[in-house]
């Protein structure tokens, strides 16, 4: 590591320690492998097959971490945003997927999130500087269920030039989503999310999401959902022993298929709030579980994906902002990889055009948080100090004029004074973001799809849609 700022929780005592419980925990309970192909690529590798339970030897663990990438390139499909590196070090911020309801940008109302959400966010996203790449944001209540998935990525393809992640039902529809990245400019555009079933299991629609995604070397983002107290131990470590043997034993079948192919490590390890028995994002050990998750990531140098900017708030309110802003900063922190989920509202249910906007903005402002803080004959400003003096201005200087830039100017979080603030009509922050919101939604779009770009989508979609047996 550079002299960026980061956190850590565990050292790597403790993350050996951790992963030491992990091999013990797939060599003698194991995992519950949910599918017939699945665990026949075990046997055949020399793990216990019993049933559905597979008991998983460390040497396979072993070798599936010696063969994983630590360095993979997801790339956009035109416009100006650099390709994304998947290797530990680096931090990309973006939104989330699949959520049922959307905070109507023009009414207000919470309503459930249909396809032009899913266009419309991602055109948005197009805008922002510090959003990276782009998830759903919701799952469509006007497409047709065997479509919702596929017919989404169709409307980011139509929004964004940025990167994607997809999270799938299965991997039946892989392949054609790959056809469409192609079609839109680039194959390597889009990388698969996917998750296991806690405590200590792969359903079906998971493993041939990690089956898939090896065989066509699209990037797997392979992340549990343990909770602290229902699906896993009412502990940090015990919850994260169940998330990190669940991504282990995906890792060695997906190492299986397929030897080299890109792996993202998934950070998961959430508290259950026993008092209303639901699952927040913004719970300060939420924060504390997500980070060893990074440390053990960073332990198998693996890139990672955490979260950042997300909310249990209803509503764009007071507690909308306190939680967006201090989960970007603890998913800063962490240096995960890819910090998801920027704009999440209501514990993982809603989206809104506002929450990414403002999350856009913390991310910029985290970043210049982290950044590097070098020091060297030129930051040390030695010969300007002795020239200005004691008592002296650094105002108009040389030296000012010449890196005043290099600092990061809020756009949206106001620093005036009050005078200036009233003059310019004392608007609170979620009016400056609403008014935000709105002037992008009315820009121009900076590219449209051609012709044959959208009859080819459009044919894929049918062509889904005709085969939907296979789907459901």
């Amino acid at each position: 590591m550079t002299s960026e700022t980061y956190l850590t929780v565990w050292n790597e005592n403790d993350c050996r320690r951790l992963h030491g419980a992990t091999l013990d925990l797939l060599a003698d309970t194991g995992v519950d492998v949910m599918y017939g192909p699945a665990r026949e690529l075990f046997r055949a590798a020399g793990a216990s097959v019993d049933g559905r339970r597979v008991r998983i030897p460390a040497r396979l663990v072993d070798a599936a971490l010696d063969s994983a990438p630590h360095d993979w390139l997801l790339k956009p499909r035109g416009g100006e945003t650099a390709p994304l590196a998947l290797r530990d070090g680096e931090m990309y911020f973006g939104t989330g997927s699949d959520l049922l309801y959307v905070r109507d940008p023009d009414s207000g109302e919470r309503r459930r999130a249909r396809v032009a959400d899913v266009e419309g966010m991602a055109a948005l996203c197009e805008h922002l500087p510090n959003i990276d790449f782009v998830m759903s944001m919701g799952l469509p209540e006007d497409l047709p269920r065997e479509l919702d998935d596929i017919g989404s990525v169709a409307a980011m393809m139509r929004g964004t030039r940025k990167p994607l992640i997809v999270a799938p039902r299965d991997g039946t529809v892989l392949a054609r989503m790959q056809e469409m990245a192609r079609l839109c400019g680039e194959t390597e555009s889009f990388a698969i999310y996917a998750m296991p079933s806690p405590p200590l299991q792969h359903d079906p629609d998971a493993l041939t999401k990690v089956i898939a995604c090896a065989e066509l070397h699209i990037p797997l983002i392979y992340c549990p959902a343990p909770n602290a107290g229902a699906t896993g131990p009412r502990s940090i470590a015990g919850v994260v022993l169940v998330g990190n043997a669940e991504v282990l034993s995906g890792l060695v079948l997906h190492q299986l298929v397929n030897a080299g192919a890109p792996f993202v490590y998934g950070a998961g390890g959430s508290i259950m709030d026993m008092r209303t028995m639901t699952d927040p994002y913004a719970a300060p050990e939420n924060a504390t579980a997500m980070q060893c998750c990074c440390d053990l990531a960073r332990h198998y140098k693996l890139p990672s994906f955490s979260y950042a900017a997300t909310s249990d708030a209803k509503m764009l309110d007071e507690q909308w902002s306190a939680d967006a802003a201090l989960t970007t900063l603890f998913g800063a922190l962490s240096r995960a990889t890819l910090l998801h989920d920027v704009g999440y509202l209501e514990s993982g249910l809603q989206s809104s055009y506002e929450s990414i906007v403002l999350g856009d903005e913390l991310a910029g402002y985290v970043r210049a948080f982290v950044r590097e803080a070098p020091v060297n004959d030129e930051t040390l400003a030695l010969g300007e100090i002795e020239a200005v003096g004691p008592g002296g201005s650094f105002l108009a200087t040389k030296y000012t004029r010449q890196h005043y830039r290099e600092f990061w100017m809020a756009d949206l979080l106001d620093h005036s004074v009050h005078d200036r603030w009233a003059a310019a009509g004392g608007k609170t922050l979620r009016q400056r973001v609403h008014a935000r919101v709105q002037e992008l939604r009315a820009a121009e779009r900076p590219f449209a799809l051609s012709t044959k770009q959208e009859n080819g989508l459009e044919q894929i979609l049918a062509d889904v849609q005709a085969h939907v047996s296979d789907r459901i």
